[in-house]
């Protein structure tokens, strides 16, 4: 069983930052590929980052390119999530993800067996 709790939410305005962290229980985190979804209210979940178990792999969804930055440090067992230049339609419930056999990056929620509690981003114009 691996337990995922997310941290760093808040409300930010327009143009600012913030950063999420996901802290995992667990001694083999270094063997989880990792990802970051959204759900804005209404909406689908969706793929915000995902990162490989190494961490050399990274990737993003198009809207956040050049703004998200996902990252690992395994000695913590946590994953990242950079936010810079934060937009109104960045506002959603955040959630990190965990996958525990794969060792690539996972775009594909079902894809993903474990899942935290979600943080709220709210950002302000």
């Amino acid at each position: 069983q691996v337990q995922l709790v997310e941290s760093g939410g808040g409300l930010v305005q327009a143009g600012g930052s913030l950063r999420l962290s996901c802290a995992a229980s667990g001694r083999t985190f270094s063997t989880y590929s990792m990802g970051w979804f959204r759900q804005a209210p209404g909406k689908e979940r969706e793929f915000v980052a995902g990162i490989s178990r190494s961490g050399v792999s990274t990737d993003y969804t198009d809207s956040v390119k050049g703004r998200f930055t996902i990252a690992r440090d395994n000695a913590k067992n946590t994953v990242y999530l950079q936010m810079s230049s934060l937009k109104p339609e960045d506002t959603a419930v955040y959630y990190c993800a965990a996958n525990t056999y794969y060792a690539g990056l996972i775009y594909q929620r079902r894809m993903y067996d474990y899942w935290g509690q979600g943080t709220q981003v709210t950002v302000s114009s």
